[in-house]
């Protein structure tokens, strides 16, 4: 989904339930917002969003980022 989509979306939700743009804008946008938090502590945890989908770190793919960085040093 682009960005004029998303926008889309978030004026038709505004105008429906007759609140902000930037309020419907904020919601939208927390529940990624909280998949970067999650993820950023680097437990490998699974993070699934009803209606959405699962967000999950391969671990494998992390071994080869941090083999990447360690090559870079």
């Amino acid at each position: 989904m682009g960005n004029r989509d998303k926008e889309e979306i978030i004026r038709y939700l505004s105008y429906k339930h007759d609140l902000p743009f930037k309020k419907i804008e904020e919601i939208v946008n927390h529940q990624f917002k909280y998949v970067v938090k999650i993820m950023k502590k680097g437990n490998l945890e699974t993070i699934r969003l009803p209606y959405f989908g699962k967000f999950i770190v391969n671990s494998n793919r992390v071994k080869h980022i941090n083999k990447l960085k360690e090559n870079k040093k």
